[in-house]
């Protein structure tokens, strides 16, 4: 007997979201297949980040249905079987903390206020995921930005999940960590684990990218073939830490220094 596909990772349909009296997403669509690394391009302000939210039950939706590994989004979710890292978080609190403790964490939940036994070398595996193994005993306000927000894509590996959402994990982090989530994509792709990542561009990681989704004006302008980089964007010197918000970058297709292969 032929064993039956496993339901989609994420199945949004006809998602809307109002916030403060605006419609930021207009009757969204979106299908993640399990194992498929799709990325959610736009502009800033078309509604990448609001409709992760929107998925992972951060912001209340208007209208339509959403689904997590085959399950209604709310308490039916296996919560414990994702990972989601937010945009622009560091890693750092009041609390002083290394970076092993901030993965750590990431294994408690609302049954488990301390990590389990032998914990310690789940979470070195976590680390080395994302290259910071060395750094597993260092104060994480010692860190920098782009290592700080490399700790947290650990802290959400650290359970293993079987899907990871992340809103641009890359955005505004220094090169070498650029570099280092490309190879913790490449690494979870070769286990078959999905992902959902939001990005300006698809630089280091357009090779690990299978399908991509872009929102213009909360609404979905295009679902297929990953774009290409422009000549300037794919040259290797290029620096791709920077925002694009120019009035070019808003027009057209609502992705910066990309465009679309005929």
């Amino acid at each position: 007997m032929t064993k039956p596909a496993p339901p989609p990772a994420v199945l949004a349909r006809g998602v809307r979201v109002r916030l403060g009296g605006n419609v930021i997403l207009r009757d969204v669509d979106l299908t993640v297949a399990d194992g498929e690394v799709v990325a959610l391009l736009g502009a800033n302000g078309s509604g990448k980040s609001t409709l992760v939210r929107a998925l992972v039950g951060a912001v209340p939706i208007e209208s339509g249905r959403i689904e997590l590994l085959g399950a209604p989004l709310g308490r039916a979710v296996p919560w414990d079987r994702i990972g989601y890292v937010p945009q622009r978080v560091s890693a750092a609190t009041g609390v002083p903390a290394t970076a092993g403790e901030v993965v750590a964490s990431g294994l408690l939940h609302g049954r488990r206020l301390r990590p389990p036994r032998h914990s310690r070398e789940t979470v070195r595996g976590a680390l080395d995921l994302v290259g910071l193994t060395h750094h597993v005993d260092r104060p994480v306000r010692e860190l920098s930005g782009g290592q700080q927000q490399r700790v947290l894509i650990a802290r959400a590996l650290v359970r293993d999940p079987a899907l990871l959402v992340l809103d641009e994990p890359v955005a505004g982090v220094d090169l070498p960590s650029q570099q280092a989530f490309a190879d913790t994509l490449r690494a979870l792709t070769a286990r078959g684990r999905t992902v959902l990542v939001v990005l300006h561009e698809l630089a280091a990681l357009a090779p690990l990218v299978q399908r991509a989704v872009v929102l213009r004006h909360g609404a979905v302008v295009h679902d297929g073939a990953p774009p290409s980089p422009t000549r300037e964007h794919g040259e290797a010197d290029h620096d791709h830490v920077h925002p694009h918000d120019t009035e070019d970058y808003r027009a057209d297709t609502g992705v910066a220094g990309l465009r679309w292969e005929p």
